[in-house]
């Protein structure tokens, strides 16, 4: 209940203080915002996202097929039907292994992208404040 009270009290004064700086301050806001935002370097940097996000997608289901041939394979192997079994369950696992290395390495390389993208924008905001304001 106290969450669920903090919460609302929180929402209030936010409602309050947002209505006190009114439009205009949110129009300032959102002027700066896009002045950092049309920057060169950050641009470059959402390229750079952007280009990676397109490499990576194309990589992950690239494993994921293999990954799929492999098990196939395994599978259809010569051998009694247990041999098949146990071959494609432990080639399965592999493969498991070797996507979710593949998605962690996708997933901490965007996130190194986004947080570069960051710090770019970070670096680049007191520029575009001293001029503005």
């Amino acid at each position: 209940m106290k969450g669920k009270a903090g919460l609302v009290v929180g929402l209030a004064i936010g409602y309050v203080l947002g209505t006190r700086a009114g439009r205009e301050r949110y129009e300032q806001i959102k002027t700066q915002w896009l002045k950092v935002w049309r920057l060169d370097p950050v641009q470059e940097q959402v390229d750079k996202v952007k280009d990676f996000a397109k490499s990576t997608a194309m990589a992950l289901p690239s494993t994921l097929w293999d990954s799929a041939v492999k098990v196939t394979k395994a599978a259809s192997a010569k051998g009694t039907p247990g041999q098949k079994l146990d071959a494609a369950i432990q080639t399965s696992k592999d493969q498991a292994d070797d996507v979710g290395r593949a998605a962690k390495t996708s997933a901490n390389a965007a996130k190194d992208a986004v947080d570069d993208l960051i710090d770019e924008a970070a670096d680049e905001t007191p520029a575009a404040g001293r001029g503005g304001a």
